[in-house]
C-alpha cells in the first residue's frame, strides 16, 4: 500500500511540532518521526491533504509558520526515509534510544535498539521521553506490566531490560504489533507478550502491577474504568499522549474510578500523569 509522507518544517519548532503530531494523529496518521526542523508525518495514500491542513492548526496558523512537502512513497521504501532522519535519543545518561544501524558507541546507559517502520514510539516524542524516563528513576519495576498502545514496543523493551518479568504490550494497529515482535528479537527480550486490539482484548488478564498508557486523551478517558479493574491494589497507572493543560482533567477522570495522583511531570508542553490505585 502507497504510503503519504508530509514533510513539516515548523518555527518556532516547540511547541508546534508536538502539537501537530497530536493533530494529526487524530486526522488518520499512523507513523511519526521529529526532524530538526519540525517533523515527519506518515499515513495512508487516501488521507485528503487539503482537509488535513483546515482541520489542524495549519489551516489558520498563529504563532508559527510552516512549510508543507507532499510526497508519495511505496510501502517497502519506508525503512530508506526513516533511516535519513532517525537519530539516537538519549535519556538524559540513563538510556540511549538507537536504530540497528547507529554506531554503538554512542550509547550512554540502558541500550534499547528500535526499528520503527510505521509505528509511533521511537523515544523521540517527548511524551515516550517522559515515560521512559520515569521507569529508569524506578526502584524497582513490578512484576506484571501492562504496556497499552505500544506502538514499537519501546516501554515494554524498557521495562523488561529493568527486571520487569511479564509484560503484555498492546496495540490496536496489526501491524505495530508486527513491528513489537521484531523490535523484541532485535532487543533479545524474551517476556513481552504482544496483542493486537484494543482493551477488551485484555478480558482475560490478570491484573497489572503497573499499566504504561501513552495514547491519547479521549482514548485514555474512555479506557479509565478498565485501567482501574485491570491495576492491582496499590499498583501504579500512568498515563500520558497528551498536553500540560489537560491534566486536571485527566486527573478528575482518575479519582472517579480509585486512583489517586502520586506526581505530574512534563517536557515541553507534554505531560505524564502518575497514579497510585487506592
Amino acid at each position: 500500500m502507497d504510503t503519504l509522507e508530509l514533510k513539516i518544517d515548523v518555527q518556532p519548532k516547540e511547541p508546534w511540532s508536538g502539537i501537530l503530531i497530536a493533530e494529526l494523529s487524530e486526522l488518520g496518521f499512523d507513523g511519526f518521526m521529529e526532524t530538526r526542523t519540525g517533523i515527519m508525518a506518515y499515513g495512508p495514500a487516501t488521507i485528503d491533504v487539503d482537509q488535513v491542513i483546515s482541520e489542524s492548526s495549519m489551516g489558520s496558523p498563529k504563532g508559527f509558520k510552516f512549510q508543507l512537502e507532499k510526497n508519495i512513497i511505496p510501502y517497502q521504501n519506508w525503512n530508506a526515509t526513516w533511516e535519513a532522519e532517525f537519530e539516537p535519543v538519549f535519556v538524559d545518561d540513563l538510556a540511549t534510544i538507537i536504530a540497528p544501524f547507529h554506531d554503538e558507541t554512542v550509547v550512554k546507559g540502558l541500550k534499547v535498539v528500535i526499528e520503527p517502520q510505521m509505528s509511533f514510539g521511537t523515544g523521540h516524542h517527548q511524551t515516550t521521553w517522559l515515560m521512559t524516563k520515569a521507569l529508569m528513576d524506578m526502584d524497582s519495576l513490578p512484576a506484571r506490566i501492562l504496556d497499552m498502545g505500544a506502538g514499537t514496543g519501546v516501554l515494554a523493551i524498557v521495562a523488561e531490560k529493568l527486571g520487569a518479568g511479564d509484560i503484555v504490550a498492546v496495540d490496536i494497529e496489526e501491524e505495530a504489533v508486527k513491528n513489537i515482535d521484531h523490535n523484541v528479537e532485535l532487543n533479545h527480550c524474551s517476556k513481552i507478550k504482544s496483542v493486537a486490539g484494543d482493551i477488551d482484548v485484555l478480558d482475560q488478564e490478570q491484573p497489572f502491577g503497573l499499566i504504561l498508557a501513552n495514547i491519547n486523551k479521549n482514548v485514555l478517558k474512555n479506557h479509565m474504568k478498565r485501567y482501574a479493574e485491570l491495576t492491582l491494589q496499590n499498583g501504579q497507572l500512568w498515563l500520558s499522549g497528551f498536553f500540560e493543560s489537560d491534566v486536571d482533567e485527566l486527573l478528575e477522570s482518575a479519582s472517579k474510578v480509585g486512583f489517586e495522583r502520586i506526581a505530574v511531570e512534563g517536557k515541553e508542553g507534554w505531560a505524564l500523569i502518575r497514579l497510585k490505585k487506592n
